[in-house]
């Protein structure tokens, strides 16, 4: 199997060395390396890395720069590696712009702290190499006004992972202002960036976005986004469904898990939920999807087409447990007719 070929973008010196001498490693072939934006681009054209490393705040262009001018056939996946708490913001951007993962950076570089993203940052290079660039055709009409009288279901649950942003920025966006059921949604992302993607996502949707708080009500039309690092799950009283917020336990794989998300509205609602299962790497929902099939409730999967990251919908689709898929452009249409 040909190594990955890497390119390591970042104007820290101790940063590019600490890169490089983590991905010694068989699996890997660092090809090159870049101090700025413009730097980095004229690598990507003259070496055509299979993916990058890339740091958000350089010189001369910054990391969004570059995502923004990487060509639209046969690009690198990028793998952002970042400093949450001061750049959140141009995270939640990158990941809106096509890339793959976040790796977060200790706060302070020029520390050994640097050497313990070895892990982290080689789990997230693979699964950047997996991925695939996606091109979205035109989203399909919406059908307005929408017919409330037939809604059948109570609740929407959303399963995403690898490409999850990009994908949810388009299906939010797609929804219709008059959405009749209120949305929870489960992202496999790091603590430190949902609040700044549900601001986004609120900003380019007609439907309201907001980050998951312990004790919020859910009602139609609005979109509630799990804490990252922490699990979402349905807790309906006489008054109406609420969220509850629960911390990461040790030696859980995800946090916030879709099987969580899915299983405990399965439980609460039965045969009211409609589950979707987006672009992702794994099997995460597969657990929760047979809860909600095994309820009465409804599945619906993107399609490999449309995905960054053909896993999770995958196996959901191969369990029998998908009623219908559909590509990204087409899934809030398709999303309406299942309601």
């Amino acid at each position: 199997m040909k190594p990955i070929r890497v390119l390591i973008v970042d104007d820290s010196a101790f940063a590019r060395k600490v890169l490089r001498e983590t991905l010694q490693r068989p699996e890997f072939q660092v090809v090159g390396i870049a101090r700025d934006g413009l730097e980095a681009l004229e690598q990507i054209a003259a070496l055509k890395p299979d993916v990058i490393t890339l740091d958000l705040v350089m010189p001369n262009l910054d990391g969004i720069g570059v995502l923004q001018a990487l060509p639209p056939l046969d690009a690198p996946r990028v793998v952002v590696v970042s400093i949450s708490n001061e750049e959140s913001q141009l995270g939640v951007q990158a990941l809106q712009a096509g890339a793959v993962r976040i790796v977060q950076k200790p706060t302070s570089l020029a520390t050994d702290q640097l050497y313990e993203l070895g892990d982290e940052l080689v789990g997230a290079i693979k699964e950047a190499a997996l991925a695939r660039h996606v091109a979205l055709g035109r989203s399909l009409a919406m059908p307005v006004p929408l017919d409330e009288t037939r809604v059948i279901h109570k609740l929407v649950v959303i399963g995403t992972s690898t490409g999850g942003p990009q994908a949810l920025t388009r299906l939010l966006a797609d929804l219709p202002k008059d959405f009749p059921l209120p949305l929870a949604i489960a992202l496999h992302i790091p603590p430190g960036y949902t609040e700044e993607l549900a601001k986004r996502l609120d900003h380019s949707s007609a439907i309201d976005v907001v980050e998951a708080t312990d004790g919020l009500q859910l009602r139609p039309g609005l979109a509630v986004l799990a804490q990252g690092g922490k699990h979402l799950r349905i807790s309906p009283v006489r008054s109406g469904l609420y969220v509850k917020v629960d911390a990461y336990k040790a030696g859980e794989l995800h946090a916030p898990s879709v099987d969580v998300l899915f299983e405990t509205a399965a439980e609460r609602l039965g045969a009211g939920v409609l589950g979707v299962v987006l672009t992702g790497m794994g099997s995460d929902g597969l657990r929760g999807a047979s809860a909600i099939h095994a309820s009465g409730g409804s599945i619906l999967t993107e399609a490999e087409a449309s995905c960054v990251v053909y896993g999770m919908p995958a196996v959901v689709k191969e369990a029998g447990l998908s009623r219908e898929q559909a590509r990204l452009e087409h899934m809030a249409l398709t999303i309406v007719r299942h309601l």
